[in-house]
C-alpha cells in the first residue's frame, strides 16, 4: 500500500485543510482516505451509532480530489495528525505567481479501531431521486443545534448526550423521505450548502446522498426505513 498521495496543487491543499478542520469541529476523530484510478475519496464520520441500542444515523461527508493516478490505497488516519503534516506542507510552499505544482502527502500511522469505517458507501450505481433545498437544510442544521444545546445543559454525562443527538439528529427533514436532519447538520457544518443552490439526492441500496459542487453526504438508512 502506498504511504503517501501526491495532490495536484497548493489549492487542493488548502481545500483539503479546511475540509478536515470543518470535519474536526464536529468529530476529532479519524478519516478514511481510499485512492485509487486518479482520485482521493476522503469520508469523515459526523454522526455514527456508538453501540447496538444506539439509534443515532451513519452519517458520513466525503469531499474528493485528483491526485497520481499509480497508487492505490484504503487507510484509517488520525485527522489531527493528518492536518498536521498538511500545515507543515503548507508551511513550506513557496508563495508566488507561477510556482505551483503537485505536493506529496506523507499519510500518517493508521488507526484499525474504528466502527464507523468498516461501512463502505459504494462508489457508483446512484440514481436520482430528487432534489432538496439549500435553504432548508440550513435551517434544519441550525434548528437541530438549538434544540440539542437547549436539552443538553454544561456537564451532562456522554451518554444523556449521545441520546439527546440521536433523537435530535434522527428526524426526519420536513418533505424529504428516508433523510434525517443529521444530514443537514453535516452539510451545513461541512460548508456543503450555498445559499439558494439546489441540493441533489441520489440512492443506492441502504444508502442515501446529497450532493453540492462542494461536496456530499452520505446517509445508511435504517432497516426498517429501506425501500421495497
Amino acid at each position: 500500500m502506498s504511504q503517501s498521495f501526491s495532490l495536484l496543487d497548493s489549492l487542493s491543499v488548502s481545500d483539503l485543510q479546511t475540509y478536515l478542520s470543518r470535519a474536526a469541529r464536529v468529530e476529532e476523530g479519524s478519516v478514511r482516505l481510499i485512492g485509487g484510478s486518479g482520485v482521493l475519496a476522503v469520508y469523515s464520520a459526523i454522526l455514527y451509532p456508538r453501540g447496538l441500542l444506539d439509534q443515532t444515523p451513519t452519517v458520513l461527508g466525503l469531499r474528493t480530489f485528483a491526485i497520481q493516478p499509480e497508487v492505490a490505497f484504503d487507510a484509517v488516519v488520525p485527522i489531527r495528525s493528518l492536518l498536521d503534516r498538511l500545515a507543515r506542507i503548507s508551511d513550506a510552499l513557496p508563495v508566488g505567481d507561477g510556482v505551483d505544482g503537485p505536493v506529496e502527502v506523507r499519510m500518517p500511522l493508521e488507526v484499525s479501531t474504528v466502527t464507523w469505517a468498516g461501512i463502505s458507501p459504494p462508489r457508483g450505481g446512484w440514481r436520482p431521486v430528487g432534489d432538496a433545498s439549500a435553504d432548508l437544510l440550513q435551517q434544519t442544521a441550525k434548528d437541530g443545534i438549538a434544540e440539542v444545546a437547549e436539552a443538553v445543559p454544561t456537564g451532562t454525562g456522554e451518554q444523556l448526550v449521545q441520546r439527546v443527538r440521536a433523537e435530535v439528529w434522527g428526524k426526519p427533514v420536513e418533505g424529504l423521505e428516508y433523510i434525517p436532519a443529521g444530514a443537514a447538520f453535516a452539510a451545513e457544518s461541512l460548508g456543503f450548502l450555498g445559499e439558494g443552490e439546489p441540493v441533489s439526492i441520489l440512492e443506492t441500496g441502504p444508502w442515501t446522498r446529497l450532493t453540492t459542487k462542494r461536496g456530499h453526504v452520505l446517509v445508511r438508512r435504517q432497516a426498517w426505513t429501506l425501500r421495497a
